[in-house]
């Protein structure tokens, strides 16, 4: 059985490290306040911009490059959305099987003939796909240190240029959406071409209204779309930034459990050794009393 000494010295090891886990639960808990609020307010503006893009593209005649897809996809791209740190439970791990298993079914060949590019957005979605030899052409270590809007705008401007060039036939956008705190989303969608697919049973009365636009529905068409594509890849990584305090809040209130646990076992633990010290110090006094009258 353990000293008595070795005992005492896990009790406080583990209680330093409850300490932590419990800080780190705290400020966990209020990054996600702020984080799922922007997501509250972003969710809106993406839904409207997208119904706004489905009736000018019902309405407009003429094509628009972002919009034109091809049947079968020569060179594509990724943008995987991890994370910068750790300590969020299976945050970065169930996204990272997810994407393997999504890519190995829709795009079996793609990796081995080199028709698969990424970009990673997160330290932690950088080093595993590195690790495995996929094609990364941008890794954007540290992005979640600094999330600003200007920053994403810079990953889809250049995105948008190179699929305008021909570089990429088609880009999907992998990442966790916000559910709740213990539960996220994991979304495999298609950035560009631009897709405004509608379920025609949704539409209602308002929806059939014919708009005139000024000054046509091509121009407006035009503006608008590169104004969506940053909107999609700021909404991912708002998304993707509330679930990854969500889980670490949900990790960190595990861990925290666990300590405590660990801790009322290490306790009996020392009890159980110190009464067995106790006998034992008893026993010799009774067996050395015994020795002296004999």
């Amino acid at each position: 059985m353990a000293n008595l000494r070795e005992i005492r010295d896990r009790i406080s090891s583990v209680k330093s490290t409850q300490q932590i886990t419990k800080a780190m639960k705290m400020v966990a808990a209020a990054r996600l306040r702020k984080a799922q609020d922007n997501v509250i307010a972003t969710r809106p503006y993406v839904a409207g911009l997208q119904a706004v893009l489905e009736k000018l593209s019902s309405s407009s005649d003429s094509e628009n490059v972002f919009m034109t897809s091809v049947e079968n996809p020569q060179n594509i791209l990724l943008i995987a959305v991890g994370s910068d740190r750790g300590l969020c439970g299976g945050f970065n791990s169930n996204l990272f099987r997810f994407i393997t298993d999504t890519l190995a079914a829709r795009f079996p060949s793609y990796r081995e003939s080199g028709q698969l590019s990424m970009i990673t957005i997160g330290r932690k979605a950088g080093e595993f796909f590195s690790k495995r030899g996929y094609n990364i052409v941008n890794r954007n270590d540290g992005f979640f240190d600094n999330l600003s809007f200007d920053a994403s705008i810079e990953i889809t401007t250049r995105v948008a240029e190179e699929f305008e060039n021909g570089k990429y036939d088609a880009v999907f956008l992998a990442f966790n959406e916000f559910k709740s705190v213990i539960a996220q989303n994991r979304l495999f969608s298609q950035l560009l071409p631009v897709s405004v697919e509608s379920d025609e049973e949704e539409l209602t009365s308002g929806d059939s209204i014919d708009y005139i636009f000024e000054p046509n529905p091509g121009q407006i068409l035009n503006n608008i779309i590169p104004l969506h594509i940053n909107m999609q890849l700021w909404r991912a990584l708002l998304e993707s930034n509330a679930s990854e305090q969500g889980a670490r809040m949900a990790a960190m209130d595990n861990a925290t459990e666990n300590a405590k646990e660990i801790i009322g076992h290490l306790n009996l633990k020392y009890n159980k050794a110190r009464q067995a010290a106790i006998t034992t110090e008893l026993s010799e006094i009774v067996s050395g009393a015994e020795a002296l009258n004999a």
